[in-house]
């Protein structure tokens, strides 16, 4: 029985359109999801919109329309990114569905009745655009830490009795060392846990665009205790709801991996753990915050009109080539800059250059020099053969423990590393020189690198899935083998079948701009 794997991305706020940020998240977890079930999971993917508050009612009453109508109308933008962007998501979940309301309210009822919720009255520093409350100690220049402006509210609200678990999230963290990832981010979150928690305000009565509080209808639930809700409301929780699924919450829940921006982990990894304890349910078994993408140095604000447009990154230097650069130019983790020279040096150097030059002058050869017939793997192997063959047959080993740590950028170095080495191996022996003088050198040469880019091809299939696809294509290599089960063993690349005369899968890109 294969193991069961779900990842989540977070559910973006429905007040704009999509951009670099809410493309980079779920390429990554896209890449997670792809990698894990071609490793043989049962893979859940979720991702999907966060649509109440009252900065959506605010942004719908901007250009006039209902918050429903507005929220329907700005999540398809969302949906359709994800096929733009050739996401491979399982599920796609809006916070304005019924199945998401009966878990909203269900997460309210235990934690009511478990004594974790009261009603009180809340005074302090707000900002509509963070949906946050603030201590007057946070304030920086009377804006918000993120220089969100603020208003002072005075109205009733229910609280959550966040302070009665700040010893038992120190101790979960000290039990789960990789709870958060990077460590640097876990630092964060520990010390913010340790300097002191509040009780959490997790209703408001100065708005109606949110999920009813149950029994008290003049309130509606804090919009984060709704919005982190949707990981649960996916997996069929409650399993009496109206979309109650007993066998999939059971299968599915904990979560593996919750991927968010570095902005939103207070969110993810205190929050939602505390709600999650309150409730008496099982916690997430990993958070991963990411870094911010800049402009060419600049940081990216609607004031300064600089937003990145994944559509017009995809359709000006092509999809994989798009997914590619987020996956490599930057630690993840880490904050990234984009820049159109950094993206033609990659399109150019790790694309053009090395892997599509590789396959294509190989492949050529094969076509031309062995008549498009593949050949076969020498027996036994020359000590340069074998030192290729054991680079490319280790790499899966390192690469999912890096992929398994996030460590996308890694990955895929460690595997450009391979690629170099091929580009070398194919230099120094001069397969094109044997023709002549060795033939049946040259075939097993052009064999041990077919067989080489064989399997680079099956593992850049999460990051690059058509381009990869393209290149396995050429090789013969039949659709139901290219998983990860043909990387180990005794899997080699199979001989004498024709291939047809192969295409450029990575063309040079040349700026016009």
């Amino acid at each position: 029985m294969s193991q069961n794997y779900y990842i989540t991305t977070p559910i973006y706020y429905v007040n704009d359109k999509p951009h670099i940020g809410h493309a980079y998240t779920t390429l990554a977890c896209d890449v997670m999801a792809r990698f894990k079930r071609l490793d043989g999971y049962d893979v859940t993917f979720l991702t999907g919109t966060d649509e109440h508050g009252q900065k959506v009612e605010k942004a719908a009453e901007a250009v006039s329309l209902t918050p429903q109508h507005f929220t329907d109308q700005v999540s398809q933008n969302f949906r359709d990114l994800t096929k733009a962007m050739n996401f491979s998501n399982d599920d796609f979940i809006r916070t304005t569905e019924n199945r998401h309301k009966a878990a909203c309210q269900r997460i309210w009822s235990i934690l009511q009745d478990n004594g974790n919720i009261m009603l009180g009255k809340y005074e302090g520093w707000y900002s509509v655009r963070d949906e946050t409350f603030f201590a007057e100690t946070e304030l920086v220049g009377g804006m918000a830490p993120t220089g969100a402006p603020v208003e002072w509210v005075e109205e009733p609200s229910y609280f959550f009795n966040l302070s009665a678990w700040q010893d038992k999230l120190l101790a979960f963290y000290d039990e789960n060392p990789r709870f958060v990832g990077p460590e640097s981010r876990f630092n964060e979150v520990k010390s913010f846990v340790k300097s002191g928690l509040r009780d959490l305000s997790v209703s408001r009565a100065s708005f109606k665009w949110g999920v009813p509080v149950p029994g008290d209808d003049n309130h509606v639930m804090y919009v984060w205790l709704d919005a982190l809700t949707n990981y649960l409301t996916a997996t069929g929780w409650p399993e009496n709801g109206p979309a109650g699924d007993k066998e999939k919450y059971a299968r599915v829940w904990p979560a593996d991996l919750h991927m968010v921006g570095k902005d939103i982990l207070r969110f993810h990894a205190v929050y939602w753990p505390a709600f999650l304890m309150a409730a008496d349910l099982p916690l997430p078994k990993r958070v991963y915050a990411h870094g911010w993408w800049t402009n060419d140095g600049q940081k990216i604000s609607k004031s300064l009109g600089n937003a990145i447009d994944p559509n017009h990154l995809a359709a000006t230097y092509g999809l994989d080539q798009t997914r590619y650069f987020l996956m490599r130019e930057v630690p993840f983790g880490n904050d990234g800059d984009f820049s159109v020279q950094a993206m033609t040096q990659r399109i150019n150097g790790d694309l053009a250059n090395d892997l599509g030059n590789l396959s294509q002058r190989v492949l050529s050869m094969v076509f031309k020099n062995c008549n498009g017939i593949m050949p076969a793997i020498p027996e036994p192997l020359k000590s340069e053969d074998q030192e290729l063959l054991k680079s490319v047959d280790s790499l899966i080993i390192n690469v999912r423990r890096h992929i398994d740590n996030q460590a996308f950028h890694e990955a895929l170095r460690i595997i450009w590393q391979v690629i170099s080495q091929a580009n070398r191996y194919v230099d120094s022996i001069a397969p094109w020189a044997l023709k002549k003088t060795d033939p049946e050198r040259m075939a097993e040469v052009l064999a041990v690198l077919s067989e080489t880019i064989r399997k680079i091809a099956i593992l850049v299939q999460p990051v690059m899935p058509d381009s990869a696809g393209k290149i396995l294509d050429q090789l013969g290599v039949d659709p139901t083998q290219r998983n990860f089960n043909f990387l180990v063993g005794k899997a080699r690349l199979a001989s004498g079948q024709g291939i047809a005369k192969p295409e450029p899968v990575f063309p040079r890109f040349l700026d016009e701009g």
